[in-house]
This record gives C-alpha cells, sequence and structure tokens, in this order.
C-alpha cells in the first residue's frame, strides 16, 4: 500500500517562521516563498492571519500575498483561526486556508482559549464563508500523540476531531504531533483507529522531530497509505504554544528518504538546498536538517 507518488506540503514560511526568534520582512518572506516555488513543490503554506499579539511573526502576512509572484500550478495557502482571519486572508487573495483544533482539551484552552467543541462551533462561520467564495480549507489537529499538558493522547479523541472536520467541510486533515514524541507504535495504533472514520486520500502528516522520530513515523504513515507529509524547509519551526517542541522534519530530510525509496515527488533537491541555505543564513545558523548539512559541504 505503500504510494507511488507523495505530495509534500512546505510549512516553512508560516510553521516554521512563526516559532522563530526573528521576524522577517515581507520581502525576505517573498523570497523564500519563490525560492521554494522554483523547486517543484507544489504546496506551499506561505502566513497566517491571526493576531500579531500572539504571533509577531506572522504580522506582515498580507503583504506578502499581496506582493507574491503567484506561479501557476502552485497552491500558496493561509492559516486562518477565525473568521477575522478569513476575511483578512480573502482581501490579500489567498485562495486555500487551513483552520486548526486539537485532539486535547488542555492545549485548546492555551492555544485558543477555548473547549474543543468551542472551537469547532466557532468554524462553522469560516466555513460559511470560505464556501461562498470558493476557498478550499483544510484542517489541522494538533497534539495527536502526545500533548505538553495531557501527556499521551487517545486515538479516539484524533479521531472525533478529525472526522468533525472532515464533515464540516474540510477537503484533507493533517495530524499534527506538534511536540514530537510519537513513536511507529503510537503512530500505528493512530492511524488504525483514524482510518475507520476517515479515508487515507483525507490524510496528510505533520510530524515534528523533536525525539528524531519523525521520518520513522512518517515511514510508518506511508505504510498505510498516506501520501501527504507537512514538512518544513532547513526544518524550520516548532510550537509556540508547547515548550521544547523543536522543528518541523525537514523538507530536505524527507526528500532524500523519499528519493531514496523511489517515490516521486517532482521536488529537485539542488534548488531545494538553495532555499535552505538562504533562511538559514539569514537566521544565522545551518539548517537543522542532515541531508542539507552534509549534501550542502559535498
Amino acid at each position: 500500500m505503500f504510494p507511488q507518488e507523495v505530495s509534500i506540503v512546505e510549512v516553512g514560511p508560516r510553521d516554521g517562521l512563526q516559532n522563530e526568534k526573528s521576524t522577517l520582512t515581507a520581502d525576505q518572506k517573498i523570497k523564500l516563498i519563490e525560492l521554494l516555488s522554483n523547486t517543484g513543490l507544489k504546496r506551499i503554506e506561505a502566513g497566517s492571519f491571526v493576531s500579531p499579539k500572539w504571533v509577531p511573526q506572522m504580522a506582515n502576512s498580507d503583504d506578502v500575498f499581496k506582493a507574491l509572484n503567484i506561479q501557476h500550478g502552485i497552491q500558496y495557502s493561509a492559516l486562518t483561526p477565525n473568521l477575522r482571519g478569513l476575511e483578512a486572508a480573502i482581501e490579500a487573495g489567498v485562495r486555500e486556508v487551513a483552520v486548526f483544533g486539537a485532539a486535547s482539551e488542555s492545549f485548546s484552552q492555551k492555544n485558543i482559549n477555548c473547549s474543543i467543541s468551542e472551537s469547532l462551533s466557532r468554524f462553522e462561520a469560516v466555513f460559511e464563508m470560505a464556501e461562498k467564495h470558493d476557498i478550499k480549507v483544510r484542517g489541522y489537529v494538533s497534539c495527536v500523540m502526545g500533548c505538553p499538558y495531557e501527556g499521551d493522547i487517545s486515538p479516539e479523541a484524533v479521531t472525533k476531531v478529525s472526522k468533525s472536520l472532515i464533515d464540516m467541510g474540510c477537503y484533507e486533515v493533517s495530524l499534527g504531533d506538534t511536540i514530537g514524541v510519537g513513536t511507529p507504535r503510537a503512530t500505528r495504533l493512530l492511524l488504525e483507529n483514524v482510518l475507520k472514520e476517515v479515508d487515507v486520500s483525507k490524510l496528510a502528516a505533520h510530524f515534528h522531530d523533536t525525539y528524531g522520530q519523525a521520518l520513522v513515523n512518517l515511514y510508518t504513515a506511508m505504510e498505510y497509505g498516506v501520501s501527504t507529509v507537512d514538512s518544513a524547509v532547513a526544518g524550520l519551526g516548532g510550537c509556540p504554544y508547547a515548550r521544547g517542541a523543536s522543528g518541523n522534519v525537514a523538507t530536505e530530510d524527507v526528500l532524500y528518504m523519499l528519493n531514496g525509496m523511489g517515490v516521486s515527488t517532482g521536488i529537485d533537491m539542488n534548488k531545494l538546498l538553495v532555499a535552505s541555505s538562504y533562511i538559514s543564513d539569514i537566521l544565522g545558523r545551518p539548517p537543522v536538517s542532515k541531508a542539507a548539512n552534509a549534501l550542502l559541504t559535498r
């Protein structure tokens, strides 16, 4: 059941940069996104429309989208946690948005100041407006294998939220191991449960690499037929509401593994390394990606 092709969703410009100490200018972000656009990536999360009070690194997302050179065949998306965010995204010309829920009640309260059920209720107006404007909506579920406040999370809780998001109108749900505590066994248990209610074609894997388990967990997810993977160039990011959570799995590491397995992605590694070097130079550190560091020193 292993997929022959995998769609990589590049989340570095949003999920990656939102937890960096440095705040990039709109021009720097646009340059990064355009470099990523040249690699063969077809899906790039380019920003988010959230309160700058809570996520100051995303305050210039409207400027980014309005000035971005949109390339044909590439979907540039934005995170919109509420109706106000969606309205701002529409004003900026965004054609795909994402909403996010959590499988942990505690994380939901810390992250968006409401319960899981309340968060889903809030999304109803977002879905209505998105449908009216013919905008696709993707869903994120946080803490699918562990929570910084509650510990282990039951697969049943993840399934319930995932199915709710699909039923409300999400075309795809990305399962996020926000603090990177998952293992292959936990990944199997999770998917065996979620797949009872959600078709594998509507699932994506979004695994952080806090404990070095992201690649093996992705491999396990692909064994179950998951063919969409979220990753961040240079291993950027983390989560501002989950202390100790390191970055997303690096796009370069995912691509190196998939290339070695003969799985098609359509992405050019050399061009990806250009983007990796660019953002790493701006941040003043080498890429977190092991593959990038090895290939760049050849």
